[in-house]
């Protein structure tokens, strides 16, 4: 409904994509910046994002969308509170970044939480036991140590992983190697700080975003924002948000070593 709508104003106009909290699908995202990028009087796209990030595959999917909508019209980034990690792993993607003084950003590396709880287990008579198939299946299961081949094995996909965030910052922020593997040490840095290591373009809200990226494509002071509404659910945003950060801190999530690899900053959701 909204692209038809647009297409009759006949006006350029920006098309705003926001991307909040705990990132654990790509979809949404995905999907708003594929169909601005086809909207023809959508003349460019602004991300803001406030999110410490997330999964690495959908942070993944969501940069991918970015530079293919990039060969068509411009993305810039607006940062809010935070965008760290696979937040800063998308903005990276943008033709231009801007944060607030005070944002939250940087972050560049991957983590993976493990618990150890088979002592704890053990004192109230709760002993566990597995059959599996495959050395490495359970690797990084609470209920039992961690061998040192199970922990070089982990180490090996995290840094496969880590070299890829390395090389999408690189990319997008036009760094060498080495410049890029020094920025990548896990680092939490404010916008002032990220502009000053160049993570960052330049210092302002959304509004002052808006307005740059409209001058970039000819459209006067105040330009008319499009964004797309988004289904509402029975349970709130919020409610959503806390059951996901829940969700990612129990044993049941962590089980699953693959689901343990997360491009997600160390300060909750915004």
């Amino acid at each position: 409904m909204l692209e038809k709508i647009v297409v009759r104003v006949r006006k350029k106009l920006l098309g705003l994509v926001e991307i909040k909290g705990v990132i654990l699908s790509a979809r949404p995202f995905v999907d708003e910046i594929e169909r601005f990028r086809k909207i023809p009087n959508v003349r460019a796209v602004v991300l803001r994002i406030d999110s410490p990030g997330g999964a690495v595959a959908p942070a993944q999917e969501i940069y991918e969308a970015v530079l293919r909508t990039r060969e068509k019209k411009p993305v810039f980034a607006s940062m809010g509170c935070v965008a760290a990690s696979g937040g800063y792993y998308i903005a990276s993607a943008a033709e231009r970044i801007y944060a607030n003084p005070g944002t939250l950003t940087g972050s560049i590396g991957v983590a993976m939480q493990l618990r150890n709880l088979q002592g704890l287990l053990s004192r109230i008579g709760i002993h566990n036991s597995v059959i599996k198939s495959g050395e490495f299946k359970d690797a990084g299961s609470p209920y039992r140590e961690m061998t040192p081949k199970e922990s070089r094995y982990l180490q090996s996909v995290s840094d496969e992983i880590y070299e890829q965030f390395l090389q999408a910052v690189a990319s997008g922020r036009k760094l060498d190697g080495e410049q890029a593997a020094k920025l990548g040490d896990g680092k939490i840095y404010t916008g002032t700080r990220a502009r000053e290591l160049g993570l960052v373009d330049d210092l302002g809200g959304l509004q002052t975003v808006l307005r740059e990226t409209g001058k970039r494509v000819g459209i006067p002071e105040e330009p008319r924002v499009v964004s797309f509404r988004r289904r509402r659910r029975f349970f709130s945003e919020g409610m959503v948000q806390a059951a996901l950060r829940q969700i990612l801190t129990t044993e049941v999530a962590r089980e699953t070593s693959l689901q343990g690899f997360m491009l997600l900053a160390p300060l909750g959701s915004p």
